[in-house]
């Protein structure tokens, strides 16, 4: 079975012992063939009393979603500066399990394109987008010509480095995503963010050229 929290489950209240089954079984098998028998059984309760707290699953799908945003969030806005991203790893190294299971909840909730889906990518953007605005008019970034995008982008490649597929992982000689591969790959994304990853120019003014050809072309 698989664990649900890092808490031993005596510290945890009947509400938050189904609400954290829930999260495991919906980001393992997905919203629809998630029933509650199951999430009851997981959480150590009978499924009436899942019904008397939550009422239905898509009540019970809601608070799991609210709860999952929230940390996913406060996460998000823990690398605002060095110390945060201090802050982040070494909570990843805590505390792991949970926080795969956090981010493959979040994953199966875009896969299945859920309303849940696009809060949480609008939120993550929003703050991400926050974080560089911020960063730009401090000086600790350079500018962007645009931002929403670039804020798109890191949230992509954020989703994607913490849901590596099995292949890209053992790639670098590893049998599963981990504390391990996020060290190794940690300093080439530091440094591909902070110095850039081409010697001069040239493919920037290229995509620059072909953008504003096609501006042209569209008036």
């Amino acid at each position: 079975m698989v664990n649900v929290c890092s808490a031993p489950s005596a510290d945890l209240t009947a509400q938050a012992r189904i609400r954290n089954a829930a999260i495991t079984h919906f980001a393992r098998d997905g919203f629809q063939k998630t029933n509650l028998r199951a999430v009851a059984a997981t959480a150590g309760v009978s499924a009436a009393l899942v019904i008397r707290h939550f009422g239905s699953k898509d009540d019970l799908r809601a608070v799991c979603d609210d709860h999952v945003l929230q940390i996913l969030v406060r996460r998000t806005r823990t690398v605002a500066d060095l110390a945060g991203v201090h802050l982040l790893t070494r909570e990843y190294l805590s505390d792991s399990e949970e926080y795969r299971l956090h981010v493959q909840y979040m994953v199966r909730a875009i896969e299945e394109d859920t309303p849940a889906a696009t809060t949480f990518v609008n939120t993550l953007v929003e703050e991400t987008e926050q974080l560089f605005r911020a960063g730009m008019a401090n000086g600790s970034m350079r500018p962007s010509s645009d931002v929403r995008a670039m804020a798109v982008v890191s949230v992509l490649l954020s989703l994607a480095t913490l849901t590596m597929a099995p292949p890209l992982t053992r790639a670098l000689g590893y049998e599963r995503m981990g504390p391990d591969v996020l060290q190794r790959i940690g300093l080439p994304m530091l440094e591909l963010y902070t110095h850039g990853m081409y010697a001069d120019d040239t493919m920037l003014k290229a995509a620059e050229t072909v953008r504003e050809t096609r501006r042209g072309d569209d008036l």
